[in-house]
């Protein structure tokens, strides 16, 4: 008898939906539960040592450390942050002036102490977002998360008093957002209610909701017209006065329709392409395209910049002026309004630019961002929660894999000042930083940033990242996490941006999707050879990992491509490609992988759905898989299931899941440490990094 005679390896590519393991689909289940307890005893008996404990606390401390930097937004002038430290874990909800916060230790008035909440009430609360109202932000609404979940529980705050309003608005939990009308009205998009949900769980409709009143009594002014759009939502813009209201509904990922009305419903549809971006501030609207628009005998092309005037647009006219027009390598990666100017975030061979775009009514005037470097990773973004009290100050956040990020505020379109400076956190003497390029299976270059010692030694230790999905950029950070653990040990760090991602514009992105995804996966193999080829490395000292979409990258690197790689870690994963419509926010994907149940569809589907593609006899790598129970977006099920397949097949496989985390690492610093630590200690032992 053969091995694959001898081991069950359903589902398989031949019968799908033959799953004996959906039971690990139940989330709460004694069974499901009881095979995440053995599965964490077992994985924290083998790699929870002593080792493994100081790691830990090292990087505990660290995410601790009372000089990390303070991100903060404005609101009514004041500057608003949430602080994890190791006295306060999950956070205090804190604010003080722009003059303070300028100075080495800023005073804080603390507005909630998350941490005393959570002990007061008996539960794991997180705080999500906030949603307060302008222009004197006296009132907001808090939403809380139990264990970093998605779905919030949502109450009205008093910044005044600093407490819960006593019979003020509140939510039970639920998906979804909420703004201001006025003070006593709100504009409720949430999945709470019956017939309130979506397939994919977020809202369906949004609600004029009045103080006083019962959820249930609340007016609906603005539904989902299809039964498979992904979620609806409403914000009120007040850059003009009157305010008025947008609406917007998810026909999927990428396509939406929006319109234009007011406290009584959607009034004007926007005659825009629905997988375009629309960006409103006062009587001017930019307009991002990512397919060709043809409109009075003229094209635009994908990823262009549109401006007009929105009253001229809606009376008809298509007079645009071109803000923003892509080349091969060059692409936008956001547009914001600051101050009634236009800021685009731009990439021109991954080197970030800056443009500024002033309307008037003598035209558009342009102008470059000064002051920001070329040769590092630079995120610009607009100080003020909202344009109504805003002045168009911007923040400016600046790194690169061995230089520590900085937090700079640009006033008035002059040269970034330095508010504050986030601490070295390992020692990065003789690393570089270089940029390289990998040829992928049909020929396309796939740009990667190497970080690490300056002479090769032809066996490094490499730990590889990459995502390739949904159009998201990923750039090369300051990681304190695996500079501490990874670089400062002798190792070397590498990120590669495949197709699926927004490096590029749409073409990027649109290459990496649906059928593509395969190819994105050829993409990150590609670069594992190259950095053999180069003479960085062997095959067997190469570990890599990925989350969420890019667990499908790993799990596809474990049964595709297991000849280039030491050991995985795969984190948060999306894997079974046949279920995934049907597990939570699942059907909202379809636009970036295709409908399993269409038969042509799944014919790609199913080509890297590494759940049914795995089987017996591999040479296939070490793989740690982990999640977290509240993960209330991606389903703990793909982790759960991968797990139990691969080692019912013999594989050396192992899992882990705490209780918390909601899709990340963990709701405070400890927890996030703990995941990191576990994962990359697991890759550190299986491809020869020395830990202390």
């Amino acid at each position: 008898m053969s091995i694959d005679d001898s081991i069950d390896d359903r589902p398989t590519l031949a019968a799908p939906d033959d799953d004996p393991y959906l039971w690990l689909e139940d989330i709460e289940g004694d069974r499901a539960l009881a095979f995440v307890a053995a599965q964490n005893q077992r994985t924290l008996a083998a790699f929870g040592d002593t080792g493994f404990e100081h790691d830990r606390d090292a990087l505990a401390a660290i995410f601790d450390r009372p000089d990390n930097i303070p991100f903060v937004s404005r609101r009514g002038g004041l500057l608003y942050n949430q602080w994890k430290d190791a006295a306060h874990p999950r956070g205090l909800w804190r604010r003080t002036t722009l003059d303070e916060f300028r100075t080495a230790q800023p005073r804080w008035e603390v507005l909630l102490d998350i941490d005393r909440l959570a002990t007061d009430e008996g539960e794991d609360w997180a705080l999500n977002w906030v949603s307060s109202l302008p222009p004197a932000h006296e009132r907001a609404m808090l939403s809380l998360s139990r264990g970093g979940s998605d779905a919030v529980v949502l109450r009205e705050f008093d910044l005044a008093a600093k407490r819960f309003v006593d019979g003020g608005f509140a939510l039970a939990e639920a998906k979804g957002s909420v703004d201001w009308l006025d003070r006593d009205t709100l504009l409720l998009s949430s999945a709470f209610g019956e017939g309130m949900a979506t397939p994919s769980g977020y809202a369906r409709t949004v609600r004029l909701w009045r103080r006083g009143e019962p959820v249930a009594a609340a007016k609906q002014i603005f539904a989902a017209e299809n039964g498979q759009s992904v979620w609806v939502r409403a914000g009120v813009d007040r850059s003009v006065t009157p305010a008025r209201v947008w609406f917007s509904e998810g026909l999927d990922f990428f396509n939406h329709q929006l319109w234009l009305g007011d406290a009584s419903g959607a009034v004007t549809r926007l005659d825009v392409p629905s997988d375009s971006w629309v960006t409103p501030d006062g009587d001017w609207i930019a307009i991002k395209l990512r397919q060709p628009w043809t409109i009075d005998a003229v094209t635009h092309l994908a990823d262009v910049v549109l401006g007009i005037r929105l009253s001229a647009f809606l009376a008809g006219s298509r007079e645009f002026i071109r803000l923003f027009e892509p080349s091969a390598r060059r692409a936008l990666q956001g547009l914001s309004w600051a101050g009634g100017r236009l800021v685009l975030s731009i990439l021109d061979e991954l080197r970030p630019q800056f443009e500024v775009w002033t309307p008037s009514a003598e035209g558009w005037s342009s102008q470059p961002l000064p002051g920001l470097p070329t040769l590092a990773t630079v995120n610009v973004w607009p100080l003020d929660s909202d344009e109504l009290t805003g002045n168009g100050d911007l923040l400016a956040s600046i790194q690169d894999p061995l230089t520590p990020p900085s937090l700079q505020l640009i006033e008035n379109l002059g040269a970034p000042v330095v508010l504050k400076q986030a601490p070295r956190t390992f020692t990065a003497d003789g690393h570089v930083v270089t940029r390289h390029e990998a040829v992928s299976v049909d020929g396309v270059k796939i740009p990667y940033t190497q970080t690490g010692p300056a002479e090769p030694t032809g066996d490094a230790p490499v730990h590889m990242n990459a995502y390739g999905g949904f159009g998201h950029t990923l750039l090369p950070a300051y990681n304190a996490a695996l500079g501490k653990l990874w670089l400062e040990r002798g190792g070397t760090l590498v990120e590669a941006n495949i197709r699926g991602g927004g490096e590029f514009g749409t073409a990027w992105h649109d290459a990496g999707r649906y059928a593509g995804k395969r190819l994105a996966h050829d993409d990150f193999a590609a670069v594992a050879a190259d950095l053999v080829r180069r003479g960085v490395t062997v095959p067997k000292r190469i570990a890599a990992q990925g989350g969420s979409n890019g667990g499908i990258l790993i799990t596809n690197m474990l049964v595709r491509y297991p000849e280039r790689f030491g050991a995985l870690f795969c984190t948060i994963p999306l894997i079974d490609m046949r279920r995934y419509t049907k597990l939570l926010a699942g059907a909202s994907w379809i636009a970036e992988y295709g409908d399993p149940d269409k038969d042509q569809e799944w014919g790609w589907l199913q080509t890297y759905s590494a759940y049914h593609t795995a089987t017996p006899g591999q040479p296939y790598p070490p793989i740690l898989i982990a999640t977290t129970r509240r993960d209330d977006r991606v389903h703990p099920g793909h982790a759960r299931k991968m797990t139990a397949k691969l080692q019912a097949m013999g594989y050396d496989t192992w899992f882990y899941e705490p209780a918390a985390g909601g899709h990340g690492y963990g709701t405070d610093n400890r927890e996030r440490a703990s995941f990191i630590t576990l994962g990359t200690r697991f890759l550190a032992r299986h491809v020869g990094l020395e830990m202390e």
